[in-house]
């Protein structure tokens, strides 16, 4: 309990009374002053900018001007890329048509790369070397390329074939044949446009052939690749969903059925993405949601999550009842009160068989329009009449697909976007329409990436006269890079705490300084939500709504932002402005502090010609000068083309003279604005250490350096030595103190950031400092703005003991002490009576800064809760400290130990399997079909038991991505001195707060605790693991979005008696008994069916 004490208890507790402690604050206020004023120069600065005057000119930073120009370029450079696209498709569509289809076509007719033969030829072990089945593929020469951050052939393309398809096939030679013809029209967009990167033509039989070739990056374990399940494959293949999945668990679905069904609707789940949305219910008598959503929602990686976690869960119970799962799909389908995707309906059942046709459901919610689609899914091996089944699909503009056993599945739960593109395909021209996709990472090392998207499509007809084709063959995509959105971007003249974002329809980041994952997963696009990137407020919502409904707008707004190093919180002032890219689905937006209107612009041109063509005040970045002048770090920025980047200040340093030794100050090769700020600011800094620093002493007040740092590039630290333990980002824009004294008013103290305890030869060495810094505002004219930051670095156990003596009754360090206790009649203070009064100079953070305790020395920079959580427990209860909690969607988690115990063995296993597969190839193509596939089945089966990530690389060394929930503090609405008293039992503790005027520091002086029983709950401030906010309770208060502007989803021409088969082979009985025998053994092989493509896709 903390309360206000009595007068009495005031009077009891003289060495608390508020007079006392303001005297001390004043005290403490003015040292820190004075030292400020004396070595921080910051007058001084001002003064030496306004002698320079005529080197440089007062810029101002234009908002809408500023944000219009940067939209107007990116819309330029995707529109090169969009002309590219539709150069591909057009092609595309005519060599297919002017195709001339090959039942007899052979392996050995085709020749073309195969992007992944290159690790099986260079593996000695590998059969296909020996029986040479890989005569048709090419062996190239690659060259190293930065912009593709890959080694690449630009003379040829590279295919990928997904593993779980028969190279061989007839489908597979003629997509091969007629896709070659694409090599060339890939190479003349590069002629045209040299800043492409890949070009992908992603079939709808899997094949995927780009460009420029380069070989595949294999994971260590099974490839699973496979284009049709890549987000941008996704999107472009089909308009946006609302699906529901409805499962059968009656008491006839069972074992195997019910894991087949399991893993069916994880991977239906996977085909959709953040532009659809899913519901999933199970089924028998009655029908319930498997998970906690009741109606339809966003099908993203959060939402898809629940959804599998929940259908684990699922037991086989009663008996089925298709009215039950049927009425239950309809009537979400029929609700519209809820966000949806509006566009494509359609229903999804997995069962194992059954009688009814439930034609009185579908009478009554879907005929005559058939506005849903119903796709049935026929699942385990069992000798139900599957008539019903397709009856049902074929009566609802839908598909019936079987599922005997698990390879069927990852082909059999992504062919319905065939029959969603049938719309697409009939409306022609209308439907070609470019779509640019979510951030997701490249699966060929590019990094992080967004994809330009167009539909290809089957332009034959089967006869003369005939219908149209309907058939997608696929899609067109054209990646383009983020950093090459962000080369487009104004760097430095938004100054450290500007910068320029940009969101989708769905409020997901493109560009944002916060946009930072970990860690990736190839798998999943990477959607960070604005007002995740940001913390959140009214103001911020409302932002992102008008940028996602395509509008213009300003607005300043009060928000709080969090700091670089995530410890602390700041409540600023920002100016937004937003408006629409033209031609996309995208919005850009520009963040302005009101000191960021203005910028330095340095103008050299006088003073270079009185050097003669020299760099005036080069010879002070020189390290020779370093000893007399400070030691100057220089921030790595991009300051010209041949400029080699070093993650080492002082080879970056190095690099850097010896290239302005070689080029001139007007040199077409560098950035004149980067450059000329760099030497400007160079020749300021050093009249700073000619005119303030040289001639002081800073032992006298025991300081270990000063600093400055400016926009330009430069961090000075004087003396030089002082150079060895700076710890700080060498760019100050990416510097914590940097832009935090930019936002705060007075002096900002940054005590060192300690994970674990200082040891104590750390601090005898005098190495450990607390810096101080704060911000030069310069007024020039009407015109203001911060270009600079100068401080001081305090030696913290010199100042612990200053602080000590500040917060006492003597006047001066010298003046002896005078013993006082309790009992006594004089006051009580910090120095001597440290064993009954802790007194502590806390942050606005909440990290200790300064102590009277000797022993806490060695804790000055860990969160006060850590020291006394029962005294910061009472100033966060009493409005002291504000807390603010938020998530991180983008950390990184060590990766978990492997929970089946068969995990090494799988490895083993898949390596075998793949190994006997390969040997397949000479025996004839029935029995090599059916025992590749049953291995193929052995294979995924490893794989779906095992974690996504497992199967794209080492689970031993990958990080996985996870949420991190984090807490900062910062300083509450309390500004003036505070008594208050804990009460704890019999025990009481009396403590008096105060912040330190034009400081980020709280000053706090109380009774050390006399009980145990007063240890009150801890505060966190670290970060912990996650499962981020209730996804039950958010999906009830969904964020606002938009879909894509366009839906095809009907078309009156449609033929829909293309509506489902059987497998591709009748299943052996011999071989069934022997794998139920298997599984009742609990081991893990299984069989499955013939992974072939459809034979409709004959082109």
């Amino acid at each position: 309990v903390v309360r206000r004490p009595t007068e009495a208890e005031l009077r009891h507790s003289e060495p608390l009374l508020p007079t006392r402690m303001q005297h001390w604050a004043r005290r403490l206020e003015q040292e820190v002053d004075g030292v400020m004023r004396i070595f921080g120069g910051v007058q001084q600065l001002r003064e030496i900018y306004k002698d320079n005057r005529n080197l440089f000119e007062v810029q101002e930073n234009e908002p809408q001007k500023l944000v219009e120009k940067v939209a107007g370029d990116i819309e330029s450079l995707l529109d090169r890329k969009v002309q590219a696209l539709k150069r591909l498709a057009d092609a595309a569509e005519n060599f297919q048509k002017a195709h001339r289809w090959q039942d007899n076509i052979k392996e050995e007719d085709i020749l073309y790369y195969d992007a992944k033969a290159d690790a099986e030829l260079d593996d000695p072990e590998s059969e296909d070397v020996e029986r040479g089945s890989k005569a048709s593929t090419l062996r190239l020469d690659f060259i190293e390329d930065p912009n593709f951050k890959n080694k690449v052939n630009y003379s040829y393309t590279a295919v990928q074939i997904p593993t779980d398809i028969y190279k061989g096939s007839t489908v597979i030679l003629n997509e091969l044949n007629w896709t070659e013809a694409l090599e060339n029209v890939f190479m003349e967009n590069r002629r045209q446009d040299p800043t492409l990167l890949w070009q992908v033509f992603g079939s709808a039989t899997g094949v995927t052939r780009y460009y420029p070739a380069t070989p595949w990056r294999a994971p260590k374990k099974i490839d699973l690749y496979d284009v049709r399940r890549r987000p941008w494959y996704i999107q472009g293949a089909s308009s946006p969903k609302d699906m529901v999945i409805i499962v059968d668990v009656s008491g006839s679905v069972s074992g195997l059925t019910l894991k087949l069904m399991k893993t069916s609707v994880c991977e239906m789940l996977d085909t959709l993405s953040d532009d659809d949305y899913v519901n999933v219910a199970s089924f028998n008598e009655k029908a319930q949601p498997v998970s906690c959503f009741t109606h339809l929602v966003q099908a993203n990686v959060r939402n898809k999550k629940v959804f599998k976690e929940a259908v684990q869960g699922m037991v086989a119970k009663g008996t089925t009842g298709y009215k039950a799962g049927f009425e239950y799909a309809f009537d979400q389908l029929q609700n519209s009160n809820i966000t949806r995707a509006n566009c494509n309906k359609m229903i999804m059942m997995f069962t194992d068989g059954g009688e009814d046709r439930v034609q009185d459901v579908f009478e009554k919610y879907n005929w005559p329009n058939r506005t849903v689609r119903v796709f049935t899914f026929s699942v385990g091996q069992h000798n139900y009449d599957v008539t019903p089944l397709q009856w049902m699909a074929c009566a609802n503009k839908g598909y019936y697909f079987e599922i005997p056993s698990i390879g069927a599945i990852r082909i059999n739960t992504q062919e319905y976007l065939d029959v969603l593109g049938r719309p697409m395909v009939l409306a022609g021209k209308e439907a070609k329409q470019v779509q640019w996709t979510n951030v997701y990472e490249d699966a060929l090392g590019l990094g992080l990436v967004v994809t330009g998207t167009l539909p290809v499509f089957n332009l034959t007809q089967d006869g003369p006269g005939e219908k149209k084709n309907q058939l997608i063959l696929g899609v067109m995509g054209i990646d383009v890079a983020l950093n090459d959105i962000k080369r487009l971007t104004p760097n430095y003249t938004l100054g450290a705490n500007g910068y320029v974002f940009a969101i989708d329809l769905n409020g997901y980041v493109l560009l944002h300084p916060n946009l930072k994952p970990q860690t990736t997963n190839f798998r999943e696009p990477v959607t960070l939500d604005f007002l995740d990137a940001e913390l959140e407020d009214e103001n911020k919502e409302e932002i992102r709504r008008s940028m996602i409904d395509g509008n213009k707008g300003h607005k300043q707004i009060r928000t709080l932002v969090k700091s670089l190093d995530e410890r602390y919180i700041d409540e600023v002032i920002r100016n937004y402005t937003w408006v629409p890219i033209r031609s996309t689905n995208y919005s850009l937006g520009l963040v302005l502090p009101p000191y960021s209107t203005f910028y330095l612009q340095a103008n050299l041109s006088d003073q270079i010609l009185q050097v003669k063509c020299k760099w005036p005040d080069f010879e002070f970045l020189l390290p020779s000068s370093f000893e007399s002048e400070g030691h100057v770090f220089i921030a790595p920025r991009e300051y010209c083309k041949d400029l080699n980047a070093s993650d080492n200040n002082t080879e970056f340093l190095k690099n850097f003279i010896e290239l302005m030794e070689k080029v001139t100050p007007d040199s077409k090769q560098c950035n004149n604005f980067l450059l000329h700020n760099l030497i400007l600011d160079t020749g300021i800094t050093q009249q700073l250490v000619e005119r303030v620093w040289r001639d002081q002493d800073l032992n006298t007040y025991s300081l270990l350096a000063v600093f400055a740092a400016t926009d330009g590039g430069i961090t000075r630290v004087f003396p030089n030595k002082a150079a060895e333990d700076w710890t700080e980002n060498p760019e100050p824009f990416n510097a914590s103190f940097y832009r935090r004294s930019l936002d705060n008013h007075g002096y900002v103290f940054k005590p060192p950031h300690q994970d674990t305890l200082l040891r104590p030869l750390e601090l005898e060495n005098d190495t450990v400092g607390i810096l101080v810094s704060t911000a030069v505002e310069l007024s020039l004219g009407r015109r203001t703005l911060r270009p600079a930051v100068v401080g001081v670095k305090l030696d913290l156990e010199a100042w612990a003991e200053k602080f000590k003596v500040l917060a006492s009754n003597r006047t001066h360090q010298d003046q002896p002490q005078k013993q006082c206790g309790p009992s006594s009649h004089c006051e009580m203070d910090c120095e001597v009576n440290n064993e009954d009064l802790l007194c502590v100079l806390i942050d606005d953070g909440g990290f200790l800064v300064l102590s009277n305790q000797n022993h806490q020395w060695d804790q000055v920079g860990r969160f006060f809760s850590e020291v006394d959580a029962n005294l910061m427990l009472a100033l966060y209860n009493n409005s002291f400290y504000t807390r603010k909690e938020s998530y991180d969607y983008q950390a990184a988690c060590a990766p978990q130990p492997p929970g089946n115990l068969g995990a090494a063995p799988r490895g083993v296993f898949v390596g075998m399997a793949l190994s006997s597969a390969d040997h397949l190839h000479s025996a004839p193509l029935p029995c090599r079909s059916l025992f590749q596939q049953l291995l193929y089945g052995l294979i995924y089966h490893s794989w779906f038991q095992a974690d996504p990530a497992e199967a794209e690389g080492s689970p031993e060394t990958r990080e996985s991505s996870c949420v991190m929930k984090q807490a900062q503090y910062y300083f509450g609405s309390v500004n003036a001195s505070y008594n208050a008293i804990i009460d704890c039992g019999n025990c009481s503790r009396l403590f008096h707060a105060q912040r330190l005027t034009n400081t980020n520091l709280l000053f706090v002086v109380a009774e050390k605790p006399l009980c145990s029983q007063c240890e009150a709950g801890r505060l966190l401030q670290k970060e912990t693991h996650s499962d981020g906010p209730e996804q039950c309770e958010l999906v009830q208060r969904p964020r606002y979005r938009r879909g894509p502007h366009i839906c095809f989803d009907y078309n009156a021409t449609e033929d829909t008696s293309d509506c489902g088969r059987g497998a591709s082979f009748p299943p052996s009985l011999g071989v069934l008994v022997s794998l139920q025998l298997l599984l009742l053994l609990g081991l893990p092989p299984r069989p499955q069916p013939q992974v072939q493509v459809h034979a409709s896709r004959r082109l």
